[in-house]
Parts: structure tokens; C-alpha cells; sequence
């Protein structure tokens, strides 16, 4: 699973050694927390699923409050489900940021 949930800060720009101007957008980058591992047997089809940023409990509707509660992991505002790589393996509550990629 070579993804990572972010959320845009800004915009900049870089210069370049021979004087043109690239602009550039600035992305906040993980850490998200893995909620649901899903599989063939269980729900037909092979997912990670994920949860990004931090939410207040009482934003969050009873159904997700479950859902996560039964994970063990706090609430967070948004959830995302990847498909995973060859020979990786997650567990539930585990964490994903930045550093675990090359």
C-alpha cells in the first residue's frame, strides 16, 4: 500500500537553478491509523482500511462510534480503504506515517 492520507497547507515556490519559478503545494502528511482490515472471507474482497485526523467524539454519529470503539483507536474525520501490497501485513491500531516509506 504505497498511500498516504494528507491534507493541503499552502502553496510556495521553488527556484530552480537556472532562474524559472516552480510552484509547489505543501501536504501535511499522515499519521493515520489503521481501523479495519478487511479480507475475501469476511467482506469479499482484500482492504486496508484507515483512519486520517483526529475527530471529537461527540462529532462523531453512534454507528462510527462503534466502529472505532471496537477497534480500539480514537475517532477520526476521515476513513479511506486501500487495496494492500504483495507481502504486507497490517494490524488493527497500527500506525502509518511518512517514515515507513522509502
Amino acid at each position: 500500500m504505497k498511500t498516504l492520507l494528507g491534507k493541503k497547507i499552502g502553496m510556495t515556490q521553488i527556484f530552480a537553478e537556472d532562474g524559472t519559478v516552480i510552484p509547489v503545494t505543501v501536504v501535511e502528511a499522515g499519521p493515520e491509523t489503521v481501523v479495519q482490515i478487511k479480507t475475501v472471507e469476511t467482506d469479499g474482497y482484500d482492504a486496508v482500511q484507515v483512519g486520517y485526523e483526529d475527530q471529537k467524539p461527540q462529532r462523531v454519529n453512534k454507528p462510527l462510534a462503534g466502529h472505532f470503539a471496537k477497534a480500539g483507536v480514537d475517532t477520526k474525520k476521515h476513513l479511506a480503504e486501500f487495496k494492500p501490497g504483495e507481502g504486507e501485513a497490517y494490524e488493527v491500531g497500527q500506525v502509518i506515517t511518512v517514515a515507513d516509506f522509502e
